[in-house]
């Protein structure tokens, strides 16, 4: 499955904040982390504004877990708060691509403006491709790139830990 780079990268995006805003022992480090393994351009998140994108990941992950009816409207919600204004850019060499900040808005709001319209396109084009794992107790946030979009679990090794559980478990039955 291919997304377009919003409903992809802005949408992993915004299920990796959505996961670290569960951590209680995270900070600017951790988020910046984030942005750069999605090539993001931020080269610096101060601990204030890291506050500021932990409580959005925290918005974030309510969309993941809601069913896909009620996702219209907390991604409505979100791209009212990112005050999303879409434009072209063309900056460090790159070919143009869309922006749904301005280019002289701050860290924090080019945040809001990726994470809001990679879930956007999301759940426009593919409101199923996106959950919460369904291991009790992981909750990690996942955007489902799978051939056939049935993915249940954040990670093989999640599905793999179900798997274990209940083949021990008809075993021990038997």
């Amino acid at each position: 499955m291919h997304f377009n780079p919003y409903g992809g990268s802005g949408a992993q995006v915004a299920a990796d904040l959505a996961t670290l805003s569960l951590r209680a022992d995270v900070g600017a480090a951790e988020v910046l982390a984030v942005a750069r393994t999605h090539a993001m351009a931020l080269t610096e998140v101060t601990e204030d504004e890291a506050v500021r994108i932990l409580a959005w990941g925290r918005r974030l992950w309510e969309v993941f877990g809601a069913p896909p009816g009620r996702r219209v409207d907390l991604v409505n919600d979100l791209l009212a708060t990112a005050a999303c204004r879409p434009y072209i850019s063309r900056h460090d060499g790159r070919p143009p691509h869309l922006h749904y900040s301005s280019e002289g808005a701050g860290r924090v709001e080019r945040v809001y403006g990726y994470t809001a319209g990679g879930l956007a396109h999301l759940v426009c084009e593919e409101p199923d491709r996106l959950g919460l794992c369904a291991r009790e107790g992981c909750g990690v946030a996942y955007v489902d790139t799978s051939r056939n979009g049935r993915r249940r679990y954040c990670s093989t090794r999640c599905g793999t830990r179900v798997a274990v559980a209940e083949h021990r478990a008809r075993q021990a039955s038997a």
